[in-house]
């Protein structure tokens, strides 16, 4: 399929909803992609600022309405998810604004959870002017990634060092016991989990992708290779959550962690061109649509995400991105696209103050709005107003 059928189809499945009375959408095209989509995560954005601010002026809440005992700040999970989803929105609109913000709001904030007296320095996952807290790789994986994205994006060296000081810290966390992999936390070495494992992969190779030193590459392919050999489970191609140190397989199995062996997967094709990376990628593929969405009796025949949690979904996603940057078959982004139109329309989960819950229809109207669920929202709606 080309860039454009893609677009067209999109587009008409935008205008047939519309036309039932699903959703109100206006798609106004930029670069053959869904404009409205942008606007929709900058409004959302503006939200979070307007009802999940902190008298800090940086950081943010980890969820409203605020509850009795809660932190002051959220964890540095979600505000590393508001950082992701900050660079989504300039690399696909281009926006200088959302450097301003990255800049002049997100990093300020990241560098509160900065913890320079463990060596090597390593984001925390809560305040530094707080008790002493754990470290996990995870976390800093997807900050290294973000911070590989805006280097791409932008040729900043800044944001290059910021990812080379992240790799130093997550390497720590690899060693040989289970045969390789990295641990979840730097001080509960008791397991090594497909969160940890799969997106150092894809933060491996966009390493190699921003400096070509080969390093990377060896380590994104040997850190594929441990997760597929050790976490995958083989009867339908789904990723387990983590192996213990026992020999334990935790048998969850979550979104983003398929999503991210399917990047990676993605990845490796591009720059190797070898199929079986490519095969694994459609494999994936297809069996996350069948385990992540669900039918809900659709005139169009679309599936929708079943949430729960959104942010699993929007790491999950930028798999399917790099598939569709392969293959052009945008069957998989539809459903997506469709799951943003569903949580944003009537029926959906998008309450007054424009803010979301855990769920993409109805039954995310009631409860709690995390920062999670704001910024997964956020980084889907701009990842998608890029696509062609």
């Amino acid at each position: 399929m080309t860039n454009n059928s893609l677009f067209n189809r999109v587009l008409l499945t935008v205008v047939v909803l519309a036309a039932l009375g699903g959703v109100c959408a206006s798609a106004s095209a930029k670069d053959g992609g869904n404009a409205y989509l942008m606007k929709r995560a900058s409004q959302t954005f503006d939200a979070v600022r307007k009802h999940m601010a902190t008298d800090d002026k940086v950081l943010l809440q980890e969820a409203v309405p605020v509850k009795e005992g809660q932190n002051p700040y959220s964890f540095l999970w979600g505000y590393s998810a508001m950082v992701s989803s900050v660079s989504a929105m300039y690399e696909a609109s281009g926006d200088k604004h959302w450097l301003d913000v990255m800049d002049g709001m997100m990093l300020k904030g990241l560098d509160k959870y900065y913890d320079t007296k463990r060596q090597p320095a390593g984001y925390a996952s809560y305040v530094n002017t707080a008790p002493q807290s754990d470290r996990f790789y995870d976390d800093n994986i997807w900050l290294g990634i973000d911070m590989a994205d805006l280097y791409a994006a932008t040729g900043k060296k800044s944001y290059l060092q910021r990812a080379e000081e992240i790799w130093t810290f997550v390497m720590s966390g690899y060693d040989d016991k289970l045969g390789g992999g990295i641990y979840w936390c730097e001080q509960k070495k008791e397991s090594k989990n497909t969160c940890s494992n799969a997106p150092a992969s894809v933060f491996a190779l966009k390493m190699y992708n921003a400096t070509k030193e080969k390093k990377y590459l060896e380590r994104g392919k040997d850190i594929y290779k441990w997760t597929k050999d050790s976490l995958e489970d083989k009867t339908d191609h789904l990723y387990f959550d983590h192996l213990t140190l026992k020999g334990r397989l935790g048998r969850d199995k979550y979104s983003y962690n398929t999503g991210q062996m399917l990047q990676a997967a993605a990845m490796l094709y591009k720059i190797t061109g070898d199929r079986k990376y490519l095969d694994d990628a459609r494999l994936m593929a297809a069996a996350a649509y069948d385990r992540f969405f669900e039918d809900k009796g659709r005139a169009d025949g679309l599936r929708i995400l079943r949430g729960g949690e959104m942010w699993f979904d929007s790491v999950m996603l930028r798999g399917y991105i790099e598939l569709y940057g392969v293959d052009n078959d945008g069957k998989y982004l539809k459903a997506f696209l469709a799951s943003m139109d569903t949580a944003w329309g009537k029926g959906g989960s998008r309450d007054a103050d424009g803010l979301f819950g855990r769920h993409y229809d109805a039954r995310g109207k009631k409860g709690v709005r995390t920062l999670l669920n704001q910024a997964a929202m956020i980084e889907m709606m701009a990842r998608l107003s890029a696509v062609k």
